[in-house]
């Protein structure tokens, strides 16, 4: 008898964990390698969020708090969405937990079971298949196309639907593409979601890392009728450094979801921990100019990353309107994306990650959450990696 549960065999290892981990040992054993596979911002966290902790450790707020999060975080949370994306919600229907993968993870599991199917477009983070079928869903993957910004169109969502279909995943601004939607590209999404009652995770974890003069439009806030079908997922992760402290959020107008949720997190994981939930509470009440100024430097290096990949031979991008990646279509070289990120790390020492982690085989994806002294001599080393093909 397999020791393993069976559902665990349809699982696969994370890939970017597994490029990650092999560049680290590279760099480790002194070879200099130029490591674009990172998913977390290169700033410290700042620094009164980090006193915030340590002053709750202190006073000694080390207790257990409610299964859902500090009641105190919550309302801020609920003064967040209500600032930020015209959202009001009131704390139970809030769950705060560790990390927005876990609430992804929640969300889905409150939500999805056998028989039932989720609608995700790729290129797409590379948990949410696997999230689906921990849950006993069944992940329906629909192709974007790179000439429409990689993004979903309402023509495709119809094609893919069926009558088991429970849920759809929009990811805004986006892992790995950086595509951000328009509020009237959700409202149209919206629309063939609400003909048929479908739920909608909305996970905008990189709702602050936005370019230009693009905006956030959380698609919840654009009728009532999308609010009731909407989980939105967030979390201070990346709009904070704060990716060690695993913090994230739920936020649904449904009162039986959060109430599932909560149930879910009760007899799991419990709260995250109380200490860095006040962190997470200082993040909110703090001043945000932190976050425009980590947003500055990171639109200060898509800017040179956009500049630098549009003139190299053999490969292909779209611009990134948000988060911190760019995935680039390697078709041309005629290499499937693992053996094209191999090839590159071996003999030129520059780590990405495979588009075959996002459902994209013929792309890489490119963070640019490094410092631009790496970006520029990763690039040149990647350029001519190109050129020999």
């Amino acid at each position: 008898m397999d020791p393993v549960s069976a559902t665990l065999t349809e699982l696969s290892p994370s890939i970017t964990l597994a490029v990650t981990s092999q560049a680290a040992k590279m760099k480790k054993d002194g070879i200099d390698v130029c490591s674009f596979g990172a998913g977390e911002p290169d700033y410290d966290t700042p620094q009164f969020i980090k006193e915030a902790a340590v002053q709750a450790l202190a006073e000694g707020k080390t207790k257990y708090t409610a299964s859902a999060g500090l009641l105190e975080l919550r309302e801020a949370i609920c003064e967040k969405l209500s600032k930020d994306n015209g959202l009001t919600y009131t704390p139970d229907l809030i769950s705060v937990n560790c990390g927005a993968k876990h609430s992804c993870y929640n969300a889905i599991l409150a939500t999805c079971g056998p028989g039932d199917e989720v609608i995700i477009p790729a290129p797409y983070w590379t948990s949410y298949p696997d999230m689906v079928r921990l849950a006993g869903a069944t992940p329906i993957i629909i192709q974007t196309k790179q000439e429409n910004g990689w993004k979903l169109t309402p023509e495709e969502f119809e094609e893919a639907m069926s009558p088991s279909t429970k849920m759809i995943i929009i990811n805004s601004p986006g892992n790995p593409t950086g595509a951000v939607y328009s509020a009237e590209e959700l409202t149209a999404l919206g629309e063939v979601a609400a003909s048929e009652d479908i739920l909608i995770l909305s996970d905008e974890i990189y709702e602050k890392l936005i370019y230009d003069d693009n905006k956030h439009v959380s698609i919840a806030s654009l009728s009532d009728e999308l609010k009731a079908l909407t989980i939105v997922i967030n979390g201070f992760s990346k709009a904070y450094s704060m990716t060690g402290w695993r913090i994230g959020y739920t936020a649904t107008a449904n009162k039986k979801i959060a109430t599932a949720i909560d149930t879910i997190q009760s007899h799991t994981t419990s709260a995250p921990a109380t200490f860095a939930q006040y962190g997470a509470l200082a993040a909110l009440k703090g001043d945000q100019q932190v976050v425009e100024d980590m947003r500055e430097d990171f639109n200060l290096r898509r800017q040179y990353m956009l500049k630098r990949l549009g003139e190299i031979a053999n490969v292909t991008t779209v611009e990134p309107k948000g988060a911190f990646y760019f995935l680039v279509n390697v078709s041309k070289t005629g290499l499937a994306s693992m053996n094209f990120a191999e090839k590159l790390l071996s003999r030129h020492h520059v780590a990405v990650v495979p588009g075959k982690a996002f459902g994209q085989d013929d792309t890489v994806r490119f963070s640019y959450a490094c410092g631009l002294d790496v970006i520029k001599k990763g690039l040149d080393r990647f350029e001519e990696f190109c050129q020999s093909w």
